[in-house]
């Protein structure tokens, strides 16, 4: 049954990025009628878990940390391919996407991811276990690519609004691709046992029991799916953009429930892996995902639309409101509290889920 399964799978993560690119051959730069938004949509979301899929055989080869390294980056791809896709047909109605799915990724990620896997490991194995030194800088990093890209434009005065200036713009960029740069140098060369996962009794878990380790010829086979993967979300994302649009518009939601839906739907994936790790008792691995892809969102979404808004006419909003910027605060006081023992009780992953769900309520009704 085992191995049937395992089949199965492997056949539809190969089908499923051939079928998108394909798909995304006959419907470019067409209007496209119900039935096959549909359709496009649940090639789309396939074609998400099928990338995550083959990131993950990826990962699995390359080993920890870089394996969470390499989730984070196909994830943030996703998103920026979305965002930027939906900003260059959505107008001025799309001056804050970039923003709200940045900031929905932190609150998911921060909260949501980090909240479930504490926990879940908690409540299976009585108290979750991680390295608070790795965990420590990589959140010390979120905030502090959190604080310079979405708090600062709300203060600033040299345009109106919470915008960045084209100087301030490019100073945030390059920031953020230096700390995140700076990030990955420290996770995976200079202190790379930080991040890897440690018993009960402190001693770093070096090798992974999980499973067999794919061979070289199914990880090169699986980065030419992921690659196909990306390239079909990419493309069928601009298709169904005016619906995502239209569907929250009649609903009479706010228009930052938008940039909620493509954060969620890129990062559920990475919640399976996430919960997969916890429950196996490999909570650091668990939040290398989380806080990972919340710092290659920030770290690689604004230099990407940075760049973009050099041909996009409408404007890039990017400061957060006061109540967000209250949760924001809120997020890194609780999560330093969590981090600092390097355990956490069923009541630390509570905490983090209520600033999770406070969270989405806020964002559907403001």
């Amino acid at each position: 049954m085992i191995a049937r399964l395992r089949t199965l799978t492997t056949r539809w993560t190969t089908l499923v990025p051939v079928l998108a690119v394909v798909l995304l051959v006959l419907t470019w730069g067409r209007d496209l009628p119900v039935a096959v938004v549909v359709l496009v949509t649940v090639v789309l979301a396939g074609s998400v878990l099928a990338a995550v899929h083959h990131a993950e055989v990826v990962a699995h080869r390359v080993g920890e940390p870089f394996g969470s390294l390499v989730l984070a980056i196909a994830v943030t791809v996703i998103e920026v391919a979305l965002i930027v896709t939906l900003m260059v047909d959505g107008g001025d109605k799309s001056s804050t996407l970039a923003r709200d799915t940045v900031f929905a990724a932190v609150m998911i990620t921060c909260n949501g991811v980090v909240g479930v896997c504490l926990l879940v490991a908690s409540l299976r194995h009585g108290t979750a276990v991680f390295n608070p030194e790795g965990t420590g800088a990589a959140l010390t990093t979120v905030a502090t690519l959190a604080t310079l890209s979405l708090v600062l434009p709300t203060f600033t005065t040299s345009t109106p609004g919470p915008e960045f200036s084209s100087v301030q713009l490019t100073f945030a960029a390059l920031s953020s691709l230096i700390l995140y740069g700076l990030f990955v140098a420290t996770q995976t060369v200079r202190h790379r046992d930080h991040f890897l996962p440690v018993t009960r009794q402190g001693e770093v878990i070096t090798a992974d029991d999980h499973a067999g380790v794919p061979s070289s010829r199914d990880a090169l086979i699986s980065l030419g799916l992921l690659g196909l993967a990306l390239i079909g979300v990419v493309g069928l994302a601009k298709g169904v953009s005016p619906t995502i649009e239209s569907g929250v518009e009649a609903a009479g939601l706010h228009q930052a429930v938008v940039g909620v839906v493509i954060a969620l739907l890129v990062l559920l994936p990475e919640t399976i892996a996430a919960l997969r790790s916890a429950r196996r008792d490999r909570v650091q691995t668990s939040l290398n995902l989380a806080l990972g892809s919340a710092m290659a969102s920030i770290g690689l979404t604004i230099p990407a639309v940075a760049l973009a808004s050099i041909w996009l006419s409408g404007p890039l909003v990017l400061g957060l409101g006061a109540t967000y910027m209250v949760l924001l605060a809120l997020t890194v006081v609780v999560g330093s509290l969590t981090v600092v023992p390097g355990r956490a009780t069923p009541l630390q992953g509570g905490v983090h889920l209520v600033l999770f769900l406070a969270y989405l309520e806020l964002a559907i009704n403001p």
